[in-house]
């Protein structure tokens, strides 16, 4: 099942497994991606420090694999909201030997690529996920606040105020200046859940988007590179409605 694909009801979206998968698809990432980001850049600079002398050989030989092993962990996640498979393609040694070995391993593109998403686009990626995920985790509490809006409280001046405040209210809920709206009854907390719950509802597909750019990037760059012309290729190879009068009519060389 693929969970990127965007629903067009809101209400059946907040409660489908396509949603739940794309937030887990984005949560599982602000765990795992800080872990290969650290693997990634340790090896890289183990294999850097190394590379000096003849013991760093096999060390950037470990190094390159351990990236791939990385780099197939976030394939493997991918499977979490898009079942269509996904693979690297790496390049083989052409000869025996280390020195071959490591030759083969770190002029392969698809080395630099892993290194590439693991460690050089964790911080966009994790930046976005994070701040997507604390926008719908706000709107998703602000729905319940009918259920707790009394409970917070501040005191100005000496004086108690009970109530949830969203902006900025220095002298108290009925004093100026005062900016935003001041939640201190059941009517202004229902209000507040109303428009909570519509803004939930439409940020889910910002949570789905979000997760499609997470995936589009891991296909993108983790992916098995693809020719662009292949599809132009294989109109020529095919053979067309004119072929066989072609070949009937084509004229023989030397006449």
């Amino acid at each position: 099942m693929n969970a990127l694909r965007l629903r067009r009801d809101p209400l059946r979206l907040a409660l489908s497994h396509q949603l739940r998968a794309c937030l887990w698809y984005l949560l599982a990432y602000q765990v795992l991606g800080w872990v290969l980001a650290a693997v990634a850049l340790a090896v890289a600079i183990a294999g850097t420090v190394f590379s000096f002398t003849l013991v760093g050989l096999p060390v950037l030989i470990a190094a390159a694999a351990v990236l791939r092993w990385c780099a197939d962990v976030e394939r493997a996640r991918l499977r979490t909201v898009d079942t269509e498979p996904i693979a690297g393609r790496y390049r083989e040694a052409a000869a025996p030997g280390v020195l071959a070995a490591v030759a083969a391993r770190w002029k392969d593109p698809a080395t630099w690529r892993d290194l590439a998403f693991l460690f050089g686009l964790f911080v966009p990626l994790v930046t976005l996920e994070f701040a997507v995920l604390a926008v719908w985790l706000v709107f998703l509490v602000g729905i319940t606040l009918p259920a707790w809006y009394w409970a917070p409280w501040q005191s100005i001046h000496g004086t108690n105020f009970h109530g949830y405040e969203l902006g900025v209210f220095p002298n108290g809920p009925h004093a100026h200046p005062a900016y935003g709206f001041y939640i201190d009854t059941l009517p202004k907390a229902l209000i507040a859940a109303a428009i909570f719950l519509v803004l939930f509802l439409l940020f889910n597909y910002v949570v789905v988007a979000t997760a499609r750019l997470h995936a589009a990037t891991v296909r993108a760059v983790l992916g098995a590179p693809t020719d662009p012309l292949d599809e132009a290729k294989g109109v020529l190879r095919r053979s067309g409605p004119l072929s066989g009068f072609m070949t009937r009519n084509t004229i023989p060389n030397g006449r």
